[in-house]
């Protein structure tokens, strides 16, 4: 087959149709409903899914959410007092006190596979072509047989509330298919009239209604009703316009609600009674209100060859196409992310919102010992807020059951949530023994929820929403933390660092996750200015916390309160290293910082899909963008499937999230109080220029850069107040001027710059560095210069990493601008980049 054209840079696109779903077939989705588009000629095979779709919880034989099914008042004193004896336990004996085998939790169900089947579909067709363009949110089919052009296009309509399927031809009459569906389940009934096949069933295992429904319209020709299937013949175009739901309802305890028809029915009924043309555009203005939204440019070039391809030669060196596919993974995350995570569904799972199976790995549900919190990591700082609605609703859903939880096995206050979970409040525990016990997950949840008001600065929304379940989930801890019998320090016990090891008291995860929660509620406290006894309760506590922070023996950050770390352990997870990222009590240049980079570099460059994106965030946060970089790239080589899925192995989403998450932390930091711009820029990107990413403090923020140094940072408050901005190009000579270039009074401090920033406002910072050359105009190369070097001035480093000159000389100082930040520019002016030094990391 030949390609007869190539799209633009972010598209993702194939020569030839695929033939597996988990590598090769392409997603769409708006949220609530996805599909898979596999694109054969002769049988078009669509998988879909709705996302509330799932076996299990109430009316599953047996579901108790995981709280214990007889009384064990001592159990967990139990083995608080084995492990202050012994200083740990094992995960079997541990799980034989506080487990109990799963029942009832489910799994996420494939709805089933929509099929166009063709007639006398062409053996051989040119031109074949199959596509996912990332800026339209539009999948795309089209080949030539018989000197006529064939053309699908797909996509999942958010506003819509519908999946949307064009098939048509280049002469007219040449469209014909049979649209049929398919399933692995036997619950259901299919039905067919007036050009409608519904789909509509009840899970045996736990009685959830489903229906679908899928309305064939057609341009000419004729449209046939089969009694499971519509047939089209010799039409000019056609359209399929699917809707799918269930009568699941996030509300504890029942989690139901009204049967599907009447919603069903609806979208497919309004969408039916619109053209292509106005679906399409309202989906798309839909779309790329969010995706428009940041723009990365890294020296990527459209590529000539497909993204298969593409990602096979990848090396992670200097060519345009490693560039291209670095920046289609970045747009690609944040497709996703929009894809499968909006208002009204429910938030992306293990796999997103795809599944084509009835029993998926991990039941592709919600992990929440570090997956589900990876997945909207980028969100924010992409720039995509809304998207976490869908997440928020979840976790508030999640609070009555972890009550009961939370009173019937630890006897406390608050809110607790374990390993993993569903959307059925299941936030009790199972038996698996290195992965039942993890109370500390729920106050992880609620960072994202924090992290949103720090970032936007919406107090209604931390009074109303994140701040009662950052309440919960603390007030828990404030009941549950245990004194340490060898320090008199408060600690998580029992505590276990996931996924292995000794149970023990005190890891290093849980006292960061508790501090992180108790230090972020007690923030919130203050600025709602409420519950003063509950900021007593909680100040006091943190004066006795153990941080879970320590240098080892090997100069490690310990893992463990007890140094057990192993330098030869080269486990996916790095838990100890939370305080680093996603937490913010580790800042780089501190010796807990370099603790943790002895940490990093002793677990190594390997592991899975969503560890490897995890680690680009961490080499960001320590400023060491070449090994940033060198983390994605073993992500894209060895943990990316063709269709650019992350691969645990098998396919898990967080991983796509996660390093997209990490390339924004290279360019851009916020985590304390000042702006950190290209903080972890890698060599490999020396010239280039990103907008519209989000900063702490609701500041948008663009930056170009080029040979490696900041040129100019533009910045967009939302708020009026303090502003504080570090780049290594303030080092040097700069100027700061607001939109209408009035000059904008600055204070510096080293590399950083504050002054108070106006809503509304935008503020630039112009790199002005320069080197001085003075010469005759007419000087022969080498001939008549005048005597001496002439004055220079060069940028600071970036990265805060140090620069050699090409001798491998060491340069032991920066040189700076003889007149100062803002000085007047040299008369004759030659950009710093073009002397001849060059970045070591």
């Amino acid at each position: 087959m030949t390609v007869t054209q190539t799209p633009d840079d972010l598209s993702l696109w194939y020569d030839r149709p695929a033939t597996d779903w988990e590598t090769q077939a392409l997603p769409i989705g708006n949220g609530a409903l996805g599909a898979k588009v596999f694109g054969g000629v002769a049988s078009e095979q669509i998988q879909f899914n709705e996302k509330s779709l799932w076996t299990g919880g109430p009316g599953s034989r047996g579901y108790d959410s995981g709280n214990w099914t007889s009384p064990r008042p001592d159990a967990i004193a139990e083995v608080q007092a084995q492990i202050d004896r012994d200083g740990k336990m094992s995960p079997s004996a541990v799980a034989a006190k506080l487990g109990q085998p799963k029942s009832g939790f489910g799994a996420y169900q494939t709805f089933g596979d929509l099929w166009l089947d063709v007639p006398d579909a062409p053996a051989n067709p040119t031109g074949y072509r199959r596509e996912l363009s990332l800026r339209e949110a539009v999948a795309r089919v089209g080949y030539s047989a018989g000197g006529v052009t064939y053309s699908r296009e797909y996509f999942a309509s958010h506003p819509g509330g519908v999946i949307v399927g064009r098939i048509s031809a280049g002469q007219a009459g040449k469209v014909s298919f049979t649209l049929r569906t398919s399933s692995p389940r036997s619950d259901k009934q299919v039905s067919v009239a007036d050009g409608r096949l519904t789909v509509r069933g009840t899970l045996a295992d736990n009685g959830m209604r489903f229906e679908s429904q899928i309305q064939v319209v057609t341009q000419g020709g004729s449209r046939t009703d089969g009694t499971d299937r519509v047939t089209v013949t010799g039409a000019d175009s056609a359209m399929f316009l699917l809707s799918a739901g269930t009568d699941y309802a996030g509300a504890y305890p029942a989690y139901r609600g009204p049967d599907p028809h009447a919603a069903v029915t609806a979208a497919v009924d309004a969408a039916s009674a619109q053209s292509f043309e106005a679906l399409r555009a309202a989906h798309q203005a839909d779309y790329r209100k969010l995706f428009d939204r940041v723009k990365l440019d890294i020296g990527q070039r459209t590529p000539q060859i497909p993204a298969d391809r593409l990602r096979a030669a990848y090396t992670g060196g200097a060519s345009a196409d490693d560039r291209a596919l670095e920046a289609m993974y970045f747009a690609y995350g944040r497709y996703l992310l929009i894809a499968s995570s909006r208002e009204e569904s429910l938030p992306a799972n293990l796999q997103g919102v795809w599944n084509n199976s009835t029993g998926p790995p991990w039941s592709a549900d919600y992990h929440v010992n570090i997956n589900l919190q990876m997945n909207y990591w980028l969100a924010e700082q992409t720039n995509l807020a809304e998207t976490t609605v869908a997440y928020d609703r979840y976790i508030k859903a999640m609070v009555p059951a972890g009550e009961k939880t939370a009173r019937e096995m630890f006897g406390s206050r608050g809110w607790v949530v374990h390993n993993e979970t569903n959307p059925f409040g299941f936030t009790g525990v199972h038996n698996w023994a290195t992965a039942f016990w993890f109370p500390e997950a729920a106050a992880w949840t609620t960072q994202q929820m924090y992290d949103h008001y720090r970032f936007s600065g919406d107090t209604a929304y931390l009074r109303d929403t994140a701040y009662p379940v950052m309440k919960g989930a603390a007030e828990f801890w404030l009941d549950n933390l245990h004194v340490d019998p060898r320090d008199g320090k408060l600690v998580v016990s029992p505590s276990y660092s996931p996924e292995q090891g000794d149970f023990s008291a005190g890891a290093s995860m849980s006292q960061q996750i508790v501090f992180d929660v108790l230090t972020n509620s007690l923030e919130a406290a203050r600025k709602l200015d409420v519950d003063a006894a509950f900021q007593s309760e909680v100040t006091a506590a943190l004066a006795k916390l153990d941080r879970g922070i320590r240098v080892g023996s090997w100069g490690q950050l310990q893992e463990w309160k007890s140094d057990w770390d192993d330098p030869g352990n080269t486990h996916r997870h790095a838990s100890q290293l939370f305080a680093l990222h996603p937490g913010r009590q580790i800042t780089s240049g501190t010796p807990e910082a370099e603790a943790a980079k002895v940490s990093l570099t002793a677990r190594g460059d390997g592991g899975t899909g969503w560890s490897k994106a995890w680690k680009i965030n961490f080499w960001a946060r320590l400023l060491d963008g070449d090994h940033a970089h060198k983390m994605l790239s073993e992500q894209l080589k060895s943990s990316t499937l063709d269709n650019l899925w992350d691969t645990h192995p098998p396919f898990q989403i967080d991983g796509n999230f996660g390093a997209t998450s990490g390339m924004a932390e290279m360019l851009l930091q916020s985590r304390h109080d000042t702006i950190d711009v290209l903080p972890a820029l890698p060599a490999a990107w020396p010239t280039g220029s990103v907008s519209g990413l989000r900063a702490r403090g609701d500041v948008t923020v663009d930056v170009s850069w080029k040979d490696g140094s900041g040129e100019k940072i533009t910045l967009r408050p939302g708020k009026t107040g303090p502003i504080k901005v570090r780049s290594a190009m303030i080092g040097g000579r700069y100027r700061v001027h607001d939109e209408q270039g009035n000059e904008v009074s600055a204070s510096r401090s080293g590399e950083t710059l504050s002054w108070n920033a106006r809503a509304g406002k935008t503020y630039t910072i112009a790199n002005e560095v320069s080197v001085k050359v003075t010469a005759p105009a007419d000087a022969e190369p080498g001939a008549g210069l005048p005597p001496g070097p002439p004055p220079l001035t060069l940028r600071p480093p970036r990265n805060r990493t140090r620069f050699r000159k090409s001798s491998d000389q060491a340069l032991d100082q920066n040189l700076v601008p003889p007149d100062g930040p803002g000085g007047p520019p040299s008369a004759t002016d030659v950009p710093a980049r073009s002397m001849p030094y060059r970045r070591t990391g």
